[in-house]
């Protein structure tokens, strides 16, 4: 059996332009500089940086434990704050925020040292020290940012918890990195209504007995309950505060944060990352792959704090690099679907990066929406969180980029805290949907079942076979999982999980979750591959695909589409014997669906993530399980109702 069925065929391909190539800050011989002495060019991107002390050793290596410019000294809120002021950027644009009712603030680099310097002493005067643990539960408000670089600053190490979890997943996470404070804000601001955090944290708070404090920023200014002695106001004891604070040096492998990843059925993983390896490979890949310009760029990384995107580059990698930026506190469709292209108009954002699932939902609304803003100010387009189906890919260069952007299409993950796999723009020729090959410095790798790499044109699981700085220190307080999760599978090489394939270029594609791989007839057919056939058809915006038990075949194939709005299609049986068609058409008979359901909406995280469990859930006939990470709850109802209307096909 082989490992992986490489099913999909992409040979449109996009060099760079002579005028982008020329300006662009990555060059070709990054690789070989890299590839002729690894050691020396992550030594070269630290230097980059200010330590207080410089480091006696880059890297020492005992499987699968890493320490990364051993004996060094470093601050990162120096590095993201304090050197730019220092370094005459003070005046610089840190942070345009934009509130989802039309508030705005602009936030300077020295407005931002003043304010996180305040927030410094506050922590130190209500007894936080280096290597505490403080949980940060806000909506996506600038004091978010604020409260991570303050923690950074006195070595407290932060537990950014998604502003969409609830009260037991906040205790869960509390209680398992023992937060001695939560930062959190009265609520935030979602589909043009206020919505409270801060009863969530007083119901976590019942069985979260390591925390002691809560600071809490007035946002919305609705009724918050506060409890004498424990809670206290932000503008209360932060304002007051001295706007000096001095910022010391810390081991370069001192924790700077905990991020927890969902487990589906398991507790959540508290991937853990130190200081100076991932300050250096988030720095420095900020600067490569969005070819940054810090004098005249403004950029917006569209995601929340709360996921490892919104810790490397929103507040650290593009801080470091003295980015200006825009933070947008709410939804895409509030109050219409112009929302984003206008405020891009509005700052004149230049680099944009974003998820798949919101550029198919774009596409799913229409092109008259971006249509209707000016977006000339865009030079450079990203995609995180998962595969970009080609066609998306298509749709966001033709249509957000106007044909001349370059798209960089970025793999990586909360445990390598960094960019790993990616386009470099300026160098990189792509290929519609393809991560393309692993940035200069890193080592991927696609093995087969025994851990052998594959022929090229070959699929299997990727795998990274040597360590780089930003990787995962850990699992907090849990060694023998961090063994088991990540280096049990390939000896001495880190597997992530994910499936690959590698084209006859070399070109490296990602075809999602091992665990989303369906067997169909002894053929391992990846998700992946079935949905951007699916997404290729005119009239499908978004699918998503599971394998479904069945006597015959082992699995079948279950497929969820939606469809574009505003485009003229089939109907019933014949839409369905179309798209079927297609599939076929495009990667085999064998890949054709049993059964496509047509949807308005699918199951998703808050992060955007397809929930395909619930889906296989549905498509198997079983109760649906947890359902209370979804972003609406009741979206399952409606996909059951489809699904039982729905035929399928023998």
């Amino acid at each position: 059996m082989t490992t992986l069925e490489n099913l999909g065929q992409e040979d449109r391909k996009f060099a760079p332009s002579v005028d982008f190539a020329s300006q662009a800050n990555a060059k070709a011989e990054m690789y070989e500089r890299a590839k002729s002495d690894r050691l020396k060019f992550w030594e070269d991107a630290a230097s980059a940086l200010h330590w207080e002390k410089k480091w006696d050793q880059v890297l020492d290596w005992q499987i699968p434990s890493a320490k990364w410019f051993v004996g060094g000294k470093i601050n990162a809120c120096y590095n993201a704050l304090d050197r730019n002021v220092l370094e005459g950027r003070g005046d610089r644009v840190a942070f345009h925020f934009e509130g989802e009712p039309g508030d705005t603030r602009t936030i300077t680099y020295s407005d931002l040292l003043s304010e996180v310097s305040k927030l410094a002493n506050a922590l130190t005067e209500i007894g936080i020290t280096s290597g505490d643990r403080v949980a940060i539960y806000m909506p996506m408000i600038p004091e978010a940012a604020m409260a991570m670089l303050a923690c950074a600053r006195i070595g407290a190490v932060h537990s950014v918890i998604f502003g969409g979890f609830s009260a037991d997943a906040v205790a869960v996470r509390n209680n398992d990195a023992q937060a001695k404070l939560v930062i959190t804000a009265d609520g935030g601001f979602r589909k043009g209504a206020p919505f409270a955090l801060k009863p969530t944290v007083d119901s976590a708070l019942k069985a979260s007995p390591t925390v002691e404090k809560v600071i809490v920023v007035k946002r919305t200014g609705e009724e918050t309950e506060m409890q004498d002695g424990r809670d206290l106001w932000w503008h209360d004891i932060v304002d007051r505060q001295s706007d000096k604070h001095v910022a010391q040096g810390f081991d370069s492998e001192h924790g700077l944060f905990i991020l927890y990843t969902s487990g589906t059925t398991a507790k959540p993983k508290g991937i853990y990352h130190t200081t100076g390896g991932y300050l250096t490979q988030a720095a420095l890949t900020h600067k490569m792959v969005f070819d940054l310009k810090a004098e005249s760029d403004v950029y917006w990384c569209t995601a929340d704090i709360g996921w490892i995107t919104g810790h490397s580059y929103v507040v650290y990698g593009p801080l470091i690099n003295g980015a200006t930026q825009v933070i947008y506190e709410g939804t895409p469709d509030t109050p219409n679907k112009s929302r984003m292209f206008e405020i891009i108009e509005k700052y004149k954002v230049s680099i944009l990066y974003t998820a798949p699932t919101l550029i198919r939902t774009w596409m799913k609304w229409g092109d008259e929406f971006p249509k209707g803003s000016d977006l000339s100010s865009l030079r450079l387009l990203g995609s995180v969180g998962e595969p970009i189906n080609p066609e998306a890919w298509m749709w966001y260069r033709e249509v957000i980029g106007a044909n001349r952007c370059p798209i960089v299409d970025t793999w990586w993950q909360t445990e390598t805290g960094a960019i790993m796999i990616s386009p470099l723009p300026g160098v990189t020729e792509c290929k519609p949907g393809s991560a393309m090959r692993a940035l200069p410095g890193i080592i991927a790798r696609v093995l087969d079942e025994k851990g052998n790499e594959v022929e090229l044109g070959g699929g299997g699981y990727l795998a990274l076979t040597e360590p780089w700085p930003s990787m995962l220190r850990g699992i907090w307080g849990e060694e023998e999982r961090y063994k088991e999760t990540y280096w049990s599978r390939f000896s001495g090489k880190y597997f992530a999980g994910d499936g690959a394939k590698i084209d006859k270029d070399g070109a490296i594609w990602l075809l999602g979750r091992v665990d989303d791989v369906m067997n169909v007839s002894g053929h391992r057919i990846s998700t992946t591959e079935v949905e951007s056939a699916l997404v290729s058809h005119e009239v499908i915006a978004e699918a998503a695909v599971v394998g479904a038990k069945d006597e015959m075949t082992g699995q079948g194939i279950v497929a969820f589409v939606i469809l574009r709005s505003g485009i003229d299609h089939l109907d019933g049986e014949a839409l369905v014997k179309q798209l079927r068609d297609h599939v076929a058409k495009e990667i085999g008979a064998i890949a054709k669906p049993r059964q496509i359901v047509v949807v308005n909406e699918l199951p998703k995280t808050r992060s955007g993530k397809i929930m395909r469990r619930l889906l296989q859930d549905v498509a198997e006939d079983r109760a649906v399980g947890d359902s209370t990470t979804l972003a609406d709850p009741n979206v399952m109802k409606l996909i059951r109702a489809g699904l039982d209307s729905g035929k399928s096909e023998d």
